[in-house]
């Protein structure tokens, strides 16, 4: 057995790559959502199984093949969902050893050298984790308020709605949003997605574009649009500090990881928000935009599990094996 897994499992797709021991990606495959909360436990799974195995075949392997199966997971909240996945994964034989630990986590050991410090990542939704050099972990899951681009869209459409009634001033998000989503007026895009008989699904998907509206407008200084994701960034700052008391390295230099799509917007507003907040009571944080996707963390996780030392030799081997970055795109 000289292979490993990792997958990265979230709420738009889940993405499966398959190393050597050495750290050469030899297999990739990506499909849907892989949090069980989200679409519900069967779905997620079968979405796993068709990540792994598309991922097996360029590399001519099989699942009893792999040493290693690491899998960080939206939706492995609690212990009993961890213990629940694992016994699955397991039974697909997923990996002689079976790791699974919450998306936060496998995204902190993306962008972290040393696997310590705090995650925050906001994809389509958000969550963030921690570990401190003792390999004490947290992570906020159900504890966690501030979403991900989902949550921004919707702040974004109740901005539009109260402007269009005249309680709240005139903003520019109205005409960037009505554009964005190709219909005439506030009424018609707000009878669209609470009218019965419409996909719940996809408008969570529609609602999670808007975050990059809202950014944009943000950036470009529309006074609504950079109070909601100041308060925002404000929010995510604050559970990354409560993280950070949990494993306690609040009083220690640490490594903020920043992860997700939407933390990958041009724009700073709502990064700049995080990362000022925490200042505030962690003098010493070391802000980090994570140089690799959470897959490729959950790969590190795998290799780590098998004995293999995460060093400079190894990422050497790693990074002209990575997958395009269409492979992650949303």
């Amino acid at each position: 057995m000289r292979h490993v897994l990792g997958v990265d499992g979230g709420n738009t797709k889940t993405i499966a790559l398959v190393a050597t021991l050495d750290g050469k990606i030899v297999g990739r495959a990506r499909s849907g959502c892989g949090d069980m909360y989200y679409r519900g436990a069967d779905l997620a799974l079968a979405n796993i199984d068709a990540a792994v195995h598309a991922a097996l075949v360029p590399a001519g392997l099989r699942p009893e093949d792999l040493l290693v199966g690491a899998f960080s997971l939206a939706g492995a909240d609690w212990p009993e969902d961890i213990a629940f996945l694992a016994s699955a994964l397991r039974e697909r034989g997923f990996g002689k050893t079976i790791s699974v630990v919450n998306d936060a986590m496998g995204a902190l050991r993306a962008g972290s050298g040393d696997g310590t410090g705090v995650s925050v990542v906001c994809g389509t939704g958000a969550g963030t984790g921690a570990r401190s050099a003792r390999g004490d972990t947290w992570h906020t899951s159900f504890w966690q308020e501030a979403g991900g681009a989902v949550s921004l869209g919707d702040k974004a459409l109740r901005a539009v709605y109260r402007a269009d009634l005249g309680i709240a001033p005139a903003t520019a998000l109205t005409g960037l949003v009505l554009e964005h989503t190709d219909y005439a007026t506030v009424e018609h895009l707000l009878h669209a997605l609470t009218a019965r008989g419409r996909d719940r699904t996809r408008d969570a998907v529609s609602i999670g574009g808007l975050a990059r509206v809202l950014l944009d407008a943000a950036a470009a200084g529309d006074e609504t649009s950079m109070r909601i994701v100041h308060a925002h960034g404000v929010s995510l700052g604050e559970y990354a500090l409560a993280a950070a008391r949990r494993v306690g390295i609040e009083r220690e230099p640490f490594q903020l990881v920043l992860a997700g799509g939407v933390l990958r917007h041009p724009a700073r507003e709502l990064t700049d928000a995080i990362v000022s907040q925490v200042h505030e009571d962690a003098t010493y944080v070391r802000p980090v935009n994570s140089r690799f996707e959470p897959a490729v963390g959950a790969v590190f996780l795998a290799l780590e599990a098998a004995g293999v030392a995460i060093d400079d030799d190894l990422i050497s081997r790693l990074v002209p094996t990575l997958p395009e970055p269409s492979l992650y795109s949303t």
